[in-house]
């Protein structure tokens, strides 16, 4: 399957999507947030946003807060995108959709949350995710406010948090919303289905297969 069609398939109001990427910079994310692993190795996911409706192009939309680069353009924080942007699975191998069984009020709640925060422009903060990557080392620091949060900031797993907020779900009790990663949403203790489709393991997961499988075969 590929990333179009597994998108497509999954996609529903509300939804959570999370994507790991072979960029610099999605690759420097899924690293630092390797104190969160069940192995200790870095995560599978870099970023996190939320699906919130088919349009009249016929297309998917999400609402995110990301660092977007064109010609002679750049978006740094809160936008709306189509989903397209994700169908690369070249520089997207990992793609996942989170579906926590909101009702119909409930992701109405979370859609109006995220064309507020996008309305009021609200900024990718580098700082806020720094003291979030602090914080991971210290179970005591991620129930606290994060260290370097600023106001009218958001980050990616932090605006889907803040959406979800307003539908009066908390996606990692005890955990504040400006110090959620992408992987804590993967690794969520809510109940949910998530649907993955995993092409990036990472060398340490990859051996770690082999050896599974080698061992189940009973070669050295």
């Amino acid at each position: 399957m590929d990333n179009v069609q597994f998108l497509l398939e999954h996609a529903a109001p509300g939804r959570i999507g999370l994507c790991g990427g072979r960029d610099p910079i999605s690759r420097l994310i899924r690293k630092a947030q390797a104190p969160l692993t069940d192995d200790g190795h870095r995560s599978l996911w870099s970023h996190a946003f939320l699906f919130t409706e088919k349009r009249v192009d016929g297309r998917w939309w999400v609402v995110e807060s990301d660092l977007d680069v064109r010609y002679k353009q750049v978006r740094l924080g809160a936008q709306e995108n189509r989903l397209d942007r994700y169908f690369d699975a070249e520089a997207f191998p990992n793609v996942a959709v989170l579906d926590f069984g909101l009702d119909a009020s409930q992701a109405a709640a979370c859609h109006a949350a995220a064309l507020d925060v996008v309305s009021g422009l609200a900024h990718y903060s580098l700082s806020e995710l720094v003291g979030t990557l602090l914080g991971m080392h210290s179970t005591r620091l991620r129930r606290r406010d994060n260290l370097l949060a600023r106001e009218g900031a958001l980050y990616c797993s932090a605006l889907v948090q803040h959406c979800y907020a307003a539908a009066g779900v908390e996606l990692l009790p005890g955990v504040t919303g400006k110090n959620v990663t992408p992987h804590d949403l993967a690794a969520s203790p809510l109940p949910h289905t998530a649907h993955r489709l995993v092409r990036d393991l990472g060398v340490s997961k990859v051996r770690r297969v082999v050896h599974q499988v080698a061992d189940a075969l009973g070669v050295d």
